[in-house]
């Protein structure tokens, strides 16, 4: 009888436990297939200011170059600006001052002004400041304001990303060196990604992100610091080798991702979750954006000066790219302490920003391409 109860026991036991694992791989499966289907993607959101990006990107152009007497008078406006922005948000017109002071580069300051002008739309009296400049007799606020006009800048998860991504800029200069694209790019997407993770993983920034000022590390369904789904990592790889896709690079870049193992998932998974060494998750990342902007280019519709633009294209993937002219700012919904942003923006903003620009300045091109 005892043998009897015990086996039942067992029996009981055994049928649990399988039930269990059965339990386990349905999720399992399920999620698998989520992936395969891109049930995972974000739908994405076209960006509330999507017409303002438009606007300032028809006002700029194709970048040609201005004489020399625009070029100058154009300078004087800026400055003019800057110490207008300076009442309001010394930061932001600290900011932008260094960057022009260190690059030279006129057309991007000046868009640094329009991605600040985007939030102080709203502000009559800094705009009739700006129209109709008082000059150098403005009386000095009795008391400076330290914040960004950025809202999402002013959040302490934002200081700890600076301090973290500092430690990894010799790796993001690696891979843009190997790509050719531009460092600052690159960093545009990661702001987005981890934003994004600060905001929400909040006991994970309380235990490790915040005291160690490190990355965050996905390994789920989107891997490493720059948030590169598996299927997205494949078609990477593919486009790196299909000489007849819109998107390959050229042949001097076809073996930049060849694997060293038989066993591919296996050493694709371990080089983008590595946690002491990001630098696949950056090279992924630039190979991916400069397909994207080679792909939207030899269709006609060059966006290489449209970091918003390439942004959103890479996070909302690849089958979402589709040439076209005046394309949508936006991607996956963030929200920062309360207020909804696109990807896009968050990416704009942090281009045009001014902040962290003595680790990643503007280049005298987004992409090198002479190789190519």
């Amino acid at each position: 009888m005892k043998n009897s109860g015990f086996r039942k026991i067992l029996k009981v036991l055994g049928y649990g436990f399988a039930g269990i694992f059965a339990l386990i791989g349905l999720i399992l499966t399920i999620a698998f297939f989520a992936v395969k289907l891109h049930l995972t993607n974000d739908p994405g959101v076209a960006d509330l200011n999507d017409r303002y990006f438009q606007e300032i990107k028809d006002k700029y152009g194709n970048g040609a170059e201005k004489d020399s007497a625009t070029i100058n008078m154009s300078e004087v406006q800026l400055l003019q600006k800057l110490t207008v922005l300076n009442k309001y948000f010394p930061t932001n017109a600290y900011y932008i001052q260094n960057a022009y002071y260190i690059s030279h580069n006129l057309k991007e300051a000046e868009r640094m002004i329009e991605a600040v002008d985007l939030h102080m739309q709203d502000n009559a009296e800094y705009h009739s400041e700006v129209n109709s400049y008082i000059g150098a007799g403005n009386a000095e606020l009795e008391k400076l304001n330290t914040k960004s006009v950025f809202e999402w800048m002013n959040i302490k998860e934002w200081q700890d990303f600076k301090l973290a991504v500092a430690k990894d800029k010799k790796l993001i200069d690696s891979a843009a060196v190997l790509t050719g694209v531009e460092p600052r790019l690159i960093v545009s997407v990661l702001v987005g990604e981890q934003i994004r993770l600060f905001n929400s993983s909040r006991e994970a920034y309380k235990k490790w992100i915040g005291p160690l000022k490190i990355l965050s590390v996905e390994a789920t369904f989107s891997l490493g610091v720059t948030g590169i789904k598996i299927p997205t990592a494949q078609t990477i790889e593919k486009n790196m080798k299909d000489r007849s896709s819109l998107f390959y690079l050229g042949e001097k870049y076809e073996n930049l991702l060849d694997f060293k193992t038989q066993n591919v998932s296996q050493e694709r998974f371990k080089r983008l979750t590595t946690y002491d060494n990001h630098f696949y998750s950056y090279l992924y990342a630039a190979i991916n954006i400069k397909q994207m902007k080679l792909q939207w280019e030899r269709s006609g519709f060059p966006i290489g000066d449209r970091p918003e633009i390439l942004a959103t294209l890479y996070n909302i993937g690849y089958e979402a790219s589709i040439p076209k002219e005046n394309p949508v700012v936006g991607g996956s919904g963030i929200n920062i302490k309360g207020k909804l942003y696109s990807f896009g923006s968050v990416a704009y903003e942090f281009y045009y920003s001014g902040e962290l620009f003595e680790l990643f300045p503007f280049k005298n091109s987004r992409f090198d391409f002479s190789n190519v």
